[in-house]
């Protein structure tokens, strides 16, 4: 008996520290809340939860700034719009469709409605959801290699 606690604790704590130590991915009003802070703030926060540093692009049109989960599971960016502030947005990838089905199901629960759907320029196939005035596109994967993208726009 005692040493059936053992292994079970044990066992426990592994995940638990596994799950610590791991990438996280966010809930939708995480995702949303990044989408309205400013780049440093994003950069900030989104160190608290260890993600790491992944790579950027500055232009004259938007900065993007892109971080990867300690795991290489989750990717998140964010796109800051110099001109048109409507257009800044965070994108977060990841490659398990369970993650998707968790994902789809919590957006249709918070009371998003699915508008439409089309192809974005790369041919990857797509569904737009609005909720008063927030939008979420969902990017589908070409293949099973490619990642799924939740995009968030304010």
């Amino acid at each position: 008996m005692m040493n059936a606690l053992k292994i079970i604790f044990t066992g426990l704590f592994l995940l638990l520290f596994q799950s610590k130590v791991s990438g996280q991915a966010f809930k939708l009003e995480e995702l949303a809340a990044f989408n309205t802070m400013d780049m440093a703030s994003f950069k900030t926060e989104i160190k608290k939860h260890q993600y790491k540093f992944y790579d950027k692009i500055e232009s004259a049109d938007y900065h993007l700034y892109e971080y990867e989960s300690p795991d290489y599971t989750y990717k998140i960016a964010k796109f800051e719009y110099t001109g048109e502030k409507a257009d800044d947005r965070i994108e977060f990838s990841f490659k398990s469709k369970k993650d998707y089905e968790f994902y789809l199901k919590d957006v249709l629960a918070t009371g998003y409605k699915q508008a439409e759907k089309g192809k974005i320029i790369t041919g990857e196939n797509y569904t737009d959801y609005f909720k008063d005035k927030s939008q979420i596109r969902i990017v589908q994967p070409k293949t099973a290699q490619d990642t799924y993208t939740i995009l968030v726009f304010k």
